[in-house]
């Protein structure tokens, strides 16, 4: 096994037993569609590759032209975020800066997700670097001079857009205990770090000129919008 900096490289072809080809189809999975869910896979399609009737990047292209990809990922996200996740997916790295994401985008928005995808298994980048065995992987994760290699895809470009986190409630922590049951949250996580303005409320109550005829002054004032905002993480 090698550190987590290196890329792992898998083939179907060195896949010698039934367990090794489940390590194989289960991280063509994660590859797409982020998790190995016995819901979204195909049973069928998985005996196409066992069987070799078709490739790993057959087996690629049906996973990004699924239903479930199309249900839970393209018709989320924008277009260039589409482009971002499929560039990282098939060919292993960041998109060459804006130039390459409108040049993709203009593909996917004039001719669909089908060519979009298409163009990308068919380029010699793709075929150069994965053939029709090999599991896509992030390629390049340890750089000459550098004691820590590139962070994964996975953590720098989340499933979501921001918009579509924010609709669909995410981040959401669950705290579980045995045999599945849900615990409350603890209460050290419901405490706030700072950057509320509705923390400072008791403190503007309590002001001299909050009380007496000074409130009958300031009633209508909006004192939450008087105090400073930080954003917390910035």
């Amino acid at each position: 096994m090698g550190s987590e900096e290196e890329p792992r490289a898998m083939r179907m072809d060195w896949a010698k037993d039934s367990e090794n080809h489940k390590h194989v189809v289960e991280a063509l999975y994660r590859q797409i569609f982020f998790h190995a869910f016995k819901s979204d896979r195909d049973a069928n399609l998985e005996s196409q590759l066992l069987n070799g009737q078709i490739t790993v990047r057959d087996f690629v292209r049906s996973l990004c032209l699924s239903d479930t990809f199309k249900r839970t990922f393209y018709g989320f996200n924008s277009n260039y975020k589409v482009i971002r996740h499929l560039v990282q997916r098939l060919l292993g790295r960041n998109t060459h800066g804006k130039s390459e994401e409108l040049a993709l985008s203009i593909i996917l928005g004039s001719k669909g997700i089908e060519t979009m995808v298409d163009h990308l298994l068919d380029s010699d980048e793709y075929l150069d670097s994965f053939g029709y065995d090999t599991v896509p992987h992030q390629r390049n994760r340890v750089l000459p001079g550098r004691s820590v290699g590139e962070t994964p895809f996975n953590i720098t470009t989340p499933r979501y857009d921001e918009y579509y986190r924010a609709i669909l409630g995410f981040p959401m922590v669950v705290f579980t205990a045995a045999a599945g049951t849900i615990k409350p949250l603890p209460a050290r996580a419901r405490q706030r770090r700072g950057g509320f303005p509705e923390d400072y409320l008791p403190w503007v109550r309590s002001m001299p000129n909050a009380r007496g005829a000074g409130a009958r002054t300031n009633a209508n004032m909006d004192y939450l919008s008087k105090v400073p905002y930080r954003s917390v993480g910035r």
